[in-house]
C-alpha cells in the first residue's frame, strides 16, 4: 500500500513533468532533482520524500504527452514513484516501460491526496475511501520488463539465462 501524495490534471506533458531546459541533465541519479520543477509545490514535495518510501501521483488523461524525451519517465522513477492515470501517451508508456516505471492504467480511478490505495494486476482499491476500480493490466511481456526494472536489466537477465551464467 501507498499514499496519493499529489493529484495532477489531464493532458500533463513530458515538458511539464521534466521541463525541456534541465535536457542537459540527463544522467538518472541526477534528473529526480527537476520533476515537476515548474510545480513548485510538488517538486519541493518530491525532493524532500525519502526516496525509498514508495508513492503515488494520480494523473488524468494523456499523462505524459509531447516530447518523447524519457527524462519523464526516469526523473519518477527516480522518486520511487507510481504513477496511476486514466491513460497515458503512447510514447511515455513505452518509456517508462524501458526503464522500469511503474504505471497503472486506471480508466475510472477516483483518489485525493493523502489517500491510501492498494494495486493489484487487475484493480486499484482506495482504502481510504473503500472503493475498487478495474485497471487495463500491460501485456504480460511488458509487465515482466517493468518488474526486472527496465528494458534494460530486463534482457541481461534473459541473455545470462541463454548463456547459461
Amino acid at each position: 500500500m501507498s499514499n496519493v501524495i499529489y493529484k495532477i490534471g489531464d493532458d500533463i506533458s513530458t515538458d511539464i513533468i521534466y521541463p525541456g531546459r534541465y535536457m542537459a541533465t540527463v544522467l538518472p541519479s541526477e534528473t529526480p532533482q527537476f520533476a515537476f520543477a515548474d510545480v513548485t509545490e510538488l517538486n519541493t514535495m518530491l525532493n524532500q520524500k525519502e526516496k525509498s518510501i514508495p508513492a503515488i501521483i494520480i494523473g488524468g488523461k494523456n499523462f505524459g504527452c509531447g516530447s518523447s524525451r524519457e527524462q519523464a519517465a526516469s526523473t519518477l522513477k527516480g522518486h520511487n514513484i507510481t504513477v496511476v492515470a486514466r491513460d497515458f501517451a503512447r510514447i511515455f508508456l513505452q518509456n517508462s516501460i524501458n526503464l522500469g516505471l511503474n504505471t497503472v492504467i486506471c480508466p475510472e480511478i477516483e483518489a485525493d491526496e493523502n489517500d491510501e490505495l492498494e494495486i493489484s494486476e487487475t484493480e486499484v482499491k482506495n482504502i481510504t475511501k473503500n472503493k475498487t476500480f478495474p485497471i487495463i493490466p500491460l501485456p504480460k511481456a511488458r509487465q515482466a520488463i517493468v518488474e526486472a526494472g527496465g528494458l534494460i536489466p530486463y534482457t541481461q537477465v534473459k541473455l545470462k539465462a541463454k548463456l547459461g551464467l
